[in-house]
């Protein structure tokens, strides 16, 4: 059972700070794509891969106080921000977990928005499909978003980036 909070606590130990919940969602679905360990299910939803598995991992960190959520007020909406505590650090000093590359593709997926790698993860979710069909169910699925050709060919051009 600790196994996959102690993966969740390391890469809040190597990302410092995550800011959004969605945009968490997709780091974590990017990077299990990306042949890392996390075991989280997820299913498609609004904003693409979402996991309910993960959201209520994160919530038990909290209430550990392995993890802290903050939340910002954003006139309109609620912003979220998580960062490993303390005691997280002191958890993870006793979990020793072998997880090759983690920080490398981290920092590569905190520097995109939320926007793009939504746009990534469901691109991924649909990796079964022929490229071209992948990018047309994109269009079908996200037609609010308007990704353009150039977000598509960045995001495929990252996708190889960080899965390789």
């Amino acid at each position: 059972m600790l196994t996959n909070h102690a993966k969740l606590v390391q890469f809040f130990s190597v990302a410092n700070e995550v800011t959004g919940r969605k945009k968490l969602q997709k780091m974590i679905y990017i990077l299990q794509k990306s042949k890392l360990p996390f075991e989280e299910k997820f299913h498609f939803h609004f904003y693409g891969p979402y996991s309910e598995e993960l959201t209520l991992r994160v919530e038990e960190l909290c209430n550990l106080h392995f993890i802290q959520e903050e939340k910002e007020d954003k006139s309109n909406y609620y912003q979220y921000r998580y960062s490993i505590t303390d005691d997280g650090q002191a958890f993870l000093d006793q979990f020793a977990m072998e997880m090759p590359e983690l920080d490398e593709k981290v920092a590569m997926l905190k520097g995109k928005s939320s926007r793009f790698l939504e746009l990534v993860a469901t691109m991924l979710y649909f990796d079964d499909l022929p490229l071209e069909e992948n990018i047309e169910k994109v269009h079908t699925v996200k037609p609010k978003q308007k990704y353009t050709d150039d977000e598509i060919q960045e995001a495929i051009s990252f996708i190889k980036a960080v899965s390789a």
